[in-house]
């Protein structure tokens, strides 16, 4: 699983990928965690406001911080 953290790479987007991290480990699940930073390339997401959050190439968040738990809800929806 991929899970990519779109943004500048500001506190707000340290703190989602922190999340996502934690939130993959408490699953069990193996994910790899990329930051983009490119906003070209987060434009081509159709993301406006960041941090988002993408798992498999899907936008399932964009323009807030998601808890650990908001994110594994995210995780065992995919």
């Amino acid at each position: 699983m991929i899970i990519k953290i779109l943004g500048s790479g500001c506190k707000k987007c340290i703190a989602l990928s922190e999340n996502a991290k934690a939130a993959a480990d408490a699953a069990g699940i193996s994910a790899e965690i990329v930051k983009v930073t490119d906003f070209a390339q987060i434009a081509a997401y159709g993301v406006m406001s960041t941090p988002a959050l993408v798992i498999d190439e899907k936008v399932v968040s964009a323009g807030k911080v998601l808890s650990v738990s908001e994110v594994a809800e995210q995780l065992a929806a995919i």
